[in-house]
């Protein structure tokens, strides 16, 4: 079931150059001078995915994540599930997905990035199993990619904007597609479940984290060996051939805690790209990996909340904490207590914690454009928070849709504000 990491794993770490980013696109043409009318001039926002709607708000980036517009990313519903409906597998596994991984709701919208020149968003439907390109303008589909499989996860986006690598967690397997045409590059198969994906800055590799199967109620540690092949998969990201393996059952293993499980969640490296930090389900934390010296170096626990049932079958998806960014600086990390209702900023010197401040079943931790907030999103709350990186204070909330869970950084159009069709 598991995979044992190449002997020559210090070589290995040297050629990957190790750099990772978290993947926002830079702009394609630099905003205009004040009070120019270029039309090409972009405005860098944030596009919070509401799952179960299927809206995407648009926000400013930075300060009070004033709400900028609101895009529809299923305007072919209708389309869809006539199709899912016409066929008993799709139809079972959409059912399937509504019951589990939806908690009672159909999941329309879990990852996006906007195309280099802000003309479109780009989202992966995991109901629909697709990935989709939305027209900003028009609200239309520009193409649709379905997945192999039936069901779409988390994307990356390449430094330079132009690919998307996407998880389809029911067939292993991750997608790279052209942004512009939705054409599929390459494609490379990863452990069970894959799930998050980041390209590294040089866009040479892409890492991925399959999470095992996360939707069962055999969730007591006797049964973990039912979960899956977890592991981390690296390939190039040019001939999507596999560089790396690590399994991090060993890793955790050889550093004593052998109790925790070896599903990666969300991660986070250092601006060096020397260190992987982690989170892994049921755990309230995460852990550090030294890369090159292939092993885990540091822990840290967070606080419990008294209220949060002890029955790990009661938590989302395996997750007791599901959501982890780094400041620019890289001195400071923000984690999403997901089933805890807190975020936190930690001292990644010392691994202290600042004030927990109360969230409602926060899904997902990035960073602001201006680099000094971390953005987590409140899924219980439809509600997405900004607390400062210096301080661990709440700084902003602004109200979004039906459950928000991916926050992404993207560019628009400077003078957007929807879709043609949702204005007045």
């Amino acid at each position: 079931m598991k995979t044992a990491l190449s002997p020559a794993v210090a070589a290995i770490a040297a050629a990957l150059a190790l750099t990772v980013t978290s993947a926002s696109p830079a702009p394609a043409a630099a905003a205009a001078a004040s009070g120019s009318a270029d039309p090409t001039a972009l405005r860098e926002v944030l596009f919070v995915g509401n799952n179960w709607e299927g809206t995407a708000d648009v926000l400013e980036s930075s300060g009070t994540l004033t709400k900028v517009g609101r895009i529809n990313v299923i305007p072919d519903k209708d389309e869809r599930l006539l199709e899912i409906h016409l066929n008993p597998v799709k139809l079972a596994y959409f059912l399937g997905i509504r019951t589990t991984v939806g908690e009672g709701h159909d999941q329309f919208v879990d990852d996006m990035y906007s195309t280099p020149d802000g003309s479109a968003v780009v989202v992966s439907r995991p109901s629909f199993a697709d990935v989709v390109s939305i027209d900003v303008t028009t609200g239309r589909v520009n193409w649709r990619f379905p997945v192999s499989g039936f069901r779409s996860d988390h994307m990356a986006v390449s430094p330079d904007g132009r690919r998307v690598a996407v998880s389809a967690s029911t067939s292993n397997t991750v997608h790279v597609l052209d942004i512009e045409t939705g054409h599929e590059t390459g494609s490379f198969t990863t452990g069970d479940k894959p799930h998050e994906n980041v390209f590294t800055a040089d866009g040479g590799h892409i890492w991925n984290m399959a999470i095992g199967e996360v939707n069962t109620a055999l969730d007591d540690p006797f049964f973990d060996w039912t979960k899956g092949d977890r592991k981390i998969t690296v390939v190039d990201a040019h001939t999507y051939e596999t560089v790396k393996v690590v399994d991090m059952r060993e890793r955790l293993d050889a550093f004593g805690r052998s109790d925790l499980s070896d599903a990666v969640r969300p991660v986070a490296f250092t601006p060096d790209e020397s260190k992987l930090y982690f989170q892994v389900s049921f755990f309230n934390g995460f852990l550090e990996y030294d890369i090159a010296a292939d092993r885990i170096t540091r822990l840290k626990t967070l606080p419990k909340n008294p209220a949060t049932s002890e029955d790990r079958t009661t938590w989302v998806n395996d997750s007791r904490h599901h959501g982890l960014s780094m400041s620019p600086q890289g001195d400071k990390l923000c984690v999403a207590g997901t089933m805890d209702d807190y975020a936190a900023v930690v001292d990644r010197t010392t691994l202290r914690e600042g004030p927990l401040v109360t969230a409602s079943k926060p899904y997902w931790a990035t960073v602001s454009g201006d680099g000094k907030s971390c953005v987590v999103s409140e899924s219980g709350a439809d509600a997405v928070t900004a607390i400062d990186f210096a301080t661990g204070r709440k700084v902003a909330s602004v109200p979004v849709g039906d459950h928000p869970q991916r926050v992404r950084l993207g560019h628009v159009a400077a003078d957007w504000t929807g879709p043609t069709a949702a204005r007045p």
